[in-house]
């Protein structure tokens, strides 16, 4: 007969997976052992293996849940929003999904490389679903680069002022989560129309000139005469 699941069964398996984000961004994938997720989530090794048979199906699970969850908040976003602010409700979108995930974001980002190819390409295609969103509204909104070469540089530059927020943003100290998205979408919009235009015009001839580099400063010591030492 099969093991009926218990009522808590998902909540659990959330709480497994949000404390071993935790000690996969503290100790790293390879420092981290079942003994040491089942002792954070005060459960038995045995209930854990009921929940997953290995570290690497908790990892898997860790990133295919945050994506998940990523893709559903943009999702969200998305539908509500009007196409002037479409940057804008991805960027605030992404940042409050981050408010509780830092752990889970920092696994993404340094340990989805880890699984198995076919796992990653699951993976990277959740990743590929929430570029292609950011950059269908960059290039709606930026005619000046449209469809054209610079939208892919402009989107993951976006996505990079988004995901390393983490390593210097604190909530409570200087800007809000949505302020620092309204300012993402502002430096999109209007610098990337300007740097479209700039990168579109020749370089001035004195730009293109290296200055000299100062001479290195050189010991001018006399060398001393014989029996002068």
């Amino acid at each position: 007969m099969a093991r009926t699941r218990a009522q808590d069964y998902d909540l659990k398996r959330q709480t497994i997976l949000h404390k071993s984000a935790e000690l996969f961004a503290q100790f790293g994938y390879s420092g981290t052992s079942i003994a040491m997720i089942a002792e954070a989530c005060g459960v038995s090794k045995a209930l854990l293996y009921h929940y997953y048979h290995d570290k690497e199906a908790v990892l898997f699970d860790i990133l295919s849940s945050h994506l998940e969850q990523l893709i559903e908040v943009v999702e969200s976003a998305l539908e509500t929003a009007p196409e002037v602010s479409r940057i804008y409700a991805i960027a605030a979108a992404l940042l409050e999904a981050y408010r509780d995930a830092d752990a889970e974001h920092q696994v993404q980002l340094a340990n989805l490389k880890l699984l198995p190819a076919e796992k990653q390409e699951v993976l990277r295609g959740m990743e590929r679903r929430l570029v292609t969103y950011l950059s269908d509204a960059i290039a709606e909104a930026v005619p000046e680069i449209g469809r054209g070469p610079l939208l892919k540089p402009v989107t993951m530059s976006a996505f990079g002022m988004i995901n390393w927020h983490y390593l210097w943003f604190r909530d409570g100290k200087g800007l809000s989560r949505a302020d620092y998205a309204r300012l993402v979408a502002e430096l999109i919009t209007t610098g990337a129309a300007g740097a479209a235009e700039a990168l579109a015009a020749p370089i001035p001839a004195s730009r293109m000139t290296v200055p000299p580099r100062p001479a290195a400063a050189v010991s001018r010591r006399k060398t001393p005469a014989p029996g002068e030492v």
